[in-house]
């Protein structure tokens, strides 16, 4: 059976990006006879606002979507440190305390997470009380013998997983119990879910959950990364950006059945256009 997800996070009201992403899981697992699934990604530490999650389901049921809940990650924190302790105990991990500013004054190369990391902490002895995130150490994860790390996308076809462009990426802040590579990868196993729907602009993201399947023993979906929609700028929308939430259109007493309705056939709403038109 197919199994989706939609996975937002309660930091700030979907937008119109959300929403095609959340049609595109939900029919999908319709087309197949298969389960769509919820789940509220709310371990954003402060940004997190447990009302939008309400606001999330108004949201979905206006769009005339239909949804199983699962857990939110807040009830899912032990999951999150044990994964991390099996992978400390590989020696897969290491500590690592340095800031965002001090990496970017290291002027390093850059990736599709921003600047890699040089690898500055690896090997250092580090005073236990100061706060560390936890990095995982690419080359020994990388380096174990025997991993099938091949993954299939829908529309790319066929992958490997090389996930050399993020570098030793953190896998659990400083301020936060697991980053979001681990927590979705941990997520998407526990919640029985076989197809992947996500944005183009997380399609480098999933070499490094095909390598944490492998490193964690975890069962191996397929993915479907899907075109992103775009302003009038030709920006991808965004939370940060302010782009149009849909429960402006939704409390205005618009239809949304309509709306979804274009956007399932590329007749989007404020002006907004696909980024990529291959669907």
């Amino acid at each position: 059976m197919i199994v989706t997800r939609f996975a937002p996070s309660p930091n700030g009201p979907l937008h119109w990006g959300h929403a095609y992403s959340a049609i595109i899981a939900h029919d999908l697992a319709q087309e197949a006879d298969g389960r769509f699934v919820l789940r509220i990604e709310d371990i954003d530490g402060p940004r997190s606002r447990p009302e939008l999650a309400d606001e999330f389901r108004r949201d979905l049921e206006w769009l005339g979507l239909e949804w199983e809940e699962v857990p939110a990650q807040g009830t899912r924190l032990e999951t999150y440190r044990a994964a991390a302790r099996h992978l400390l105990d590989e020696g897969l991990l290491y500590p690592c305390t340095c800031t965002r500013r001090q990496i970017e004054a290291l002027e390093p190369r850059m990736g599709p997470d921003g600047a890699i990391y040089p690898g500055t902490c690896k090997g250092r002895l580090l005073d236990p009380a100061q706060p560390a995130a936890l990095r995982l150490d690419l080359d020994r994860a990388l380096a174990r013998p025997g991993q099938d790390l091949s993954w299939h996308d829908a529309l790319a076809g066929g992958q490997h997983a090389d996930p050399r462009e993020f570098g030793d990426v953190v896998l659990v802040r400083k301020d936060l119990p697991a980053s979001y590579h681990l927590a979705a990868t941990l997520d998407d196993a526990a919640d029985g879910v076989t197809l992947v729907t996500r944005g183009q602009d997380l399609f480098h993201a999933s070499h490094i959950h095909r390598l944490l399947q492998a490193l964690l023993d975890l069962p191996v979906p397929r993915w479907h990364h899907h075109p992103l929609l775009l302003d009038e700028n030709g920006r991808k929308l965004a939370k940060r950006r302010g782009s149009p939430a849909i429960a402006d259109y939704r409390e205005r007493g618009g239809d949304g059945r309509g709306w979804a309705e274009k956007l399932r056939t590329a007749q989007w709403p404020c002006g907004i256009s696909l980024g990529n038109t291959h669907i």
